[in-house]
C-alpha cells in the first residue's frame, strides 16, 4: 500500500483541479455596489448574522446577496467567494487608508517585479 505522501503530484493544484479562484476576480464588474460591499465583508470571515448586523439588513437579505455573488463570480460556495474577496481586496475596498493597501506583505518565494520597462 502506498502512503499519501508517496504519491505527490507536482502539478499546480489550480491546474490539477481545474479551478482558479482568480477567475472570480475577473467577474467583479457584474456585481452591484451592495454585492461588492457584502463580498468585501465576506472576505473578513464574518457569518451571515454578523454581516447582517454590520450592514443593517436582514440575515435573509445577506443570504440572497451571497447567492447572487457566488453565481455572478462563477464560484460554487460561499467559501470560494470569500477567497475571491481576499484576492480582490484592492479592487473592492474604496478606503485609501486601508492597511491592506498601505502595507504589502511579500509572498515567500515570489519575485518582486521591477517598475523599470
Amino acid at each position: 500500500m502506498t502512503k499519501r505522501s508517496d504519491v505527490v503530484d507536482p502539478a499546480c493544484s489550480y491546474r490539477r483541479t481545474g479551478h482558479n479562484p482568480e477567475c472570480g476576480v475577473w467577474r467583479l464588474e457584474s456585481l452591484t455596489g451592495r454585492e461588492r460591499e457584502v463580498l468585501l465583508l465576506l472576505g473578513t470571515g464574518l457569518g451571515n448574522r454578523e454581516l447582517a448586523r454590520e450592514l443593517g439588513i436582514a440575515e435573509r437579505t445577506v443570504k440572497a446577496h451571497i447567492a447572487n455573488i457566488v453565481d455572478k463570480t462563477g464560484q460554487q460556495t460561499r467559501t470560494q467567494a470569500a477567497i475571491v474577496a481576499a484576492l480582490a481586496h484592492d479592487a473592492l475596498c474604496p478606503d485609501p487608508a486601508c492597511a491592506r493597501h498601505l502595507a504589502r506583505v511579500p509572498v515567500p518565494g515570489q519575485r518582486r517585479q521591477s517598475s523599470a520597462a
